[in-house]
């Protein structure tokens, strides 16, 4: 390139932003004096203007380099764009993990599990529904492995105590973490509003009568279990006292941890926020901050364990985080590029005309062996803005499509592709496929239950 090519390129660049620049005080003085219509006007015309160039681009060039050459001035925007669709939903899930955390670390779990060994004593019956309590109440976390960790902690002596099968004690936490990985800082859900660009009231709010229901689906399946093994071993005779010694295995560096004195404003802390969510008084990403910052002012108010914590929770925190980012700039250039148009349209032409209006029902189905055969990535970025985009060409919802999705996912975490089910089955000492032949119908069954709830309150329509 000649000197004389580079003053012109500069040029021109220089002439864009002026004209770019010109614009935004153009929009800046509609806005200012009140001539809203005006302005919603002028952001059509130019977003029109970018939408024929683009046609122009991809329709009347034939040739993919030169495509390519005029094209890709615009990922930038279009990722950028992605990432500013995605920034809540990350913001929010962050932290999540970090209040959660807290809450975990300062002991507001700890009374919880006393009492249910406490209750449970030899029962099989109420060992088996206080494990499914406790995982499920471990599980408002949002991470698996979290769940696991301290559910096989807590109870993996009782089991081995009284002689009932650590299987159990293994599908019982999978099932209980399985529908509560519904909650939008579980990472599927994140996905789906993510994918779709919706919030957490057009997909999660709806869908928790049917989250309700997996819930007592899998409190039955404890009752069912632990009658079949009282009926094998009877009930033993333990006093409180052995089983306490036997369920501790807290370290000196987590005892220090513990909040005793606080426990009662935590819980008053976790319920507040949790309901301050379903009623939606301020906006997600805001409740958790806010909840967050509470939490760890109040439980850790030295500046050195504040540091402590947060780099204790950043492996779990970051990867989840970082995962939804690049998820936005994926999503922002296949919907910038109209590739998710044409997919869907491809698919539209491959479904029979009878059964275009039952597509959430479908999709509800289908979501159980896709999440199970495929990684939560490939379905929610992948499929779903697919299934999304042809459900709308029958004038579904895509937030219809985003609920359904969610369904499946109690037979997601039985899928060899989940690491946390590894270290499941390693802390009980069991073999994964007998954890998949014993329980896989179980999740099925909530699976089901939650697909019929969901149908029966009109959540997703049939």
């Amino acid at each position: 390139m000649t000197l004389s090519e580079v003053k012109r390129y500069s040029e021109d660049l220089r002439s864009q932003t002026h004209e770019f620049t010109n614009k935004l005080y153009v929009l800046y003085g509609l806005l200012q004096l009140g001539e809203y219509q005006q302005a919603i006007e002028m952001v059509k015309s130019e977003t029109q203007i970018l939408h024929v160039q683009n046609s122009v681009v991809f329709n009347q060039i034939r040739d993919t380099k030169v495509q390519a050459i005029g094209f890709g001035k615009e990922i930038g925007t279009m990722a950028l764009e992605g990432i500013k669709s995605v920034a809540p939903t990350g913001i929010m899930i962050l932290f999540a993990i970090l209040f959660f955390g807290i809450m975990i670390d300062a002991g507001v779990f700890d009374p919880i599990i006393s009492s249910i060994l406490k209750v449970a004593k030899g029962d099989p019956v109420k060992i088996a529904i206080g494990t499914a309590v406790l995982a499920l109440l471990i599980s408002l976390d949002g991470d698996g492995t979290t769940t696991y960790m301290i559910t096989i902690s807590a109870m993996l002596p009782l089991y081995k105590r009284i002689g009932m099968r650590p299987l159990i004690l293994a599908g019982i936490a999978v099932s209980a973490s399985g529908v509560m990985n519904l909650l939008p800082w579980g990472g599927p859900t994140a996905r789906a509003m993510t994918a779709l660009k919706l919030e957490m009231s057009d997909i999660f709010t709806p869908v928790i009568p049917s989250m309700i229901g997996g819930v007592i689906f899998v409190l039955f399946m404890s009752y069912v279990l632990g009658k079949k093994e009282r009926k094998r071993i009877g009930i033993a005779e333990i006093d409180y006292s052995t089983m306490a010694m036997q369920a501790a295995a807290i370290d000196a560096d987590a005892v220090s941890l513990k909040r005793p004195k606080l426990i009662l404003v935590n819980y008053l802390l976790t319920i507040l926020l949790l309901v301050a969510l379903i009623k939606e008084l301020l906006p997600t990403t805001v409740l958790f901050m806010v909840g967050f910052a509470i939490a760890i002012t109040m439980n850790y108010p030295k500046l050195r364990d504040q540091k402590e914590r947060l780099a204790n929770y950043a492996d779990n925190a970051l990867s989840v985080v970082t995962m939804v980012f690049a998820a936005g700039i994926f999503t922002g250039i296949l919907s910038g590029t109209k590739m998710v148009d044409a997919m869907a349209n491809s698919m539209i032409t491959h479904i029979p005309d009878g059964l275009g209006s039952h597509f959430a029902l479908i999709t509800a189905i289908i979501s159980a062996p896709f999440t199970f055969f495929m990684s939560n990535d490939a379905f929610y970025y992948g499929m779903l803005p697919l299934l999304a985009k042809a459900a709308a060409g029958y004038g579904i919802d895509p937030a219809m499509i985003g609920r359904a999705s969610l369904l499946g996912l109690p037979v997601h975490l039985l899928s060899p592709l989940v690491p946390s089910t590894y270290l499941l089955v390693g802390m009980v000492g069991e073999d994964f496929g007998d954890l998949q032949r014993g329980f896989l119908k179980w999740a099925c069954g909530a699976t089901g239950v939650m697909i019929l709830v969901a149908l029966g309150l009109s959540v997703i329509p049939f």
